[in-house]
């Protein structure tokens, strides 16, 4: 098992190889109470614009700890294909687990749609805090999986509007007969999963009209979740990592 992973909220540079940094509070907590790394572990930090570095915790305080930075490693683990999941909201712990999955399979880009069958997203304070939940998880999801791009989790938006904005896409749709093979490889797409309920006749008819292939995934009714998990794995097995 590797050294373990911590994303880090500033720039690191090649400037960086050799100085001592503070590590950020949560990730000195992360380190010091949950994993219990002591003085002279290896980690391993990365600032979300490529590449990792290779650190050596060296101070460690009660709340505190700094690490010491060794080398930088241009190891890059994004996938060949560019893929936003456009992923209608639903509920709170299964929307958590297709943030996590998406980010294990590469996603390039998660958008939460708000549909008609879908969970509400909440208005305010208490909107912006879901929204930057997300956001951890994917970041978690990162230091968990080797990705040094963290994928951006937009903010929310009618799938109306996101639809206007589309440039390319697959939608899976129970009652299509096209499959995901009939549809042409491409370097960029966008993959629309509906809620538990499912898209409405409305919403899958607008998407059709924006210009997405709607293809079927099997004979079955998937969850929404097994649904974006299993769609970006066939994508990466017809045209991105998996090949």
């Amino acid at each position: 098992m590797g050294a373990p992973r911590f994303f880090v909220d500033e720039t690191l540079s090649s400037a960086s190889v050799g100085a001592e940094i503070a590590l950020p509070d949560d990730v000195a907590h992360h380190a010091l109470r949950v994993l219990r790394l002591d003085p002279g572990d290896a980690i391993v930090l990365f600032d979300g614009t490529g590449g990792e570095y290779a650190a050596t915790i060296t101070r460690a305080g009660k709340r505190d700890a700094w690490a010491r930075i060794a080398r930088f490693d241009a190891v890059e683990r994004e996938s060949k294909i560019a893929v936003t999941l456009a992923q209608a909201i639903v509920a709170s712990d299964t929307m958590d687990a297709i943030v996590r999955h998406a980010v294990e399979l590469g996603a390039s880009g998660l958008q939460p749609v708000i549909t008609e069958r879908g969970a509400r997203f909440p208005s305010g304070t208490h909107g912006e805090k879901r929204l930057a939940h997300w956001r951890q998880v994917a970041v978690s999801a990162c230091e968990q999986c080797g990705r040094n791009r963290v994928p951006q989790v937009h903010d929310p938006l009618p799938l109306a509007e996101w639809l206007s904005r589309a440039r390319s896409g697959i939608v899976f749709d129970a009652g299509a007969t096209a499959t995901l093979p009939t549809v042409p490889a491409s370097t960029e797409t966008s993959v629309l999963v509906g809620p538990e309920g499912g898209l409405t006749d409305l919403e899958l008819a607008q998407a059709k009209r924006a210009g997405l292939h709607a293809v079927r995934l099997g004979p079955r009714i998937l969850r929404a979740d097994t649904a974006a998990l299993t769609a970006l794995a066939a994508v990466n097995l017809l045209w991105g990592d998996f090949r």
